[in-house]
């Protein structure tokens, strides 16, 4: 039952989102680029949606786990190698990974070209993990291990301390984020 049909009174339609080429929140986590698209605000805080750029040669964050949420990638450019446990993925371009709650994961990019990626987050409250990342870097600390596996716990996310490390070295990344 909807609020209109229990009051009577008409209620506000959603508003509409447009986040244009260039537009929205930029967040930069040592070589990737993040560019969020939808932080939640419009969505109820059901969906949020990021545009990143991985440099050549990016590491990923530590291997983790996700309680609470369920983290979609989409390839838009290049490469990127997704190690779910032990297993390695290389996704290219038009590829589609989506990691349930739970499931032991990070990614990297092991290529000589930038990577780029879609990255859908439900529900939203992954987004501010990355501002989190971000603040750490803005107030001069280092990103290391430690302090990214701080701001994870912050959001229902631990170390998936029984997977193998990725030969690629992306989880002892302390540059870059999940």
């Amino acid at each position: 039952m909807t609020e209109e049909t229990k009051t009577g009174t008409p209620q506000p339609a959603p508003a509409l989102s447009v986040v244009g080429p260039g537009d929205g929140e930029t967040i930069v986590l040592g070589t990737t680029r993040m560019r969020v698209l939808e932080d939640g605000s419009h969505t109820g805080h059901r969906l949020a949606i990021a545009e990143s750029v991985l440099a050549p040669h990016t590491a990923g964050p530590p291997q983790h786990r996700h309680a609470g949420h369920d983290e979609g990638f989409y390839v838009l450019a290049g490469t990127i190698r997704f190690t779910v446990g032990d297993e390695d993925h290389d996704a290219t371009a038009g590829t589609l990974v989506v990691v349930p709650p739970g499931t032991p994961h990070t990614f990297a990019n092991p290529t000589d070209h930038p990577a780029v990626m879609l990255s859908t987050f439900t529900p939203d409250l992954y987004v501010q993990y990355f501002r989190d990342l971000q603040d750490v870097l803005t107030a001069g600390r280092p990103l290391t291990a430690e302090a990214n596996i701080d701001a994870m716990s912050r959001y229902a996310t631990v170390p998936a301390t029984d997977a193998v490390v990725p030969a690629t070295g992306a989880a002892e990344s302390t540059t870059d984020a999940a």
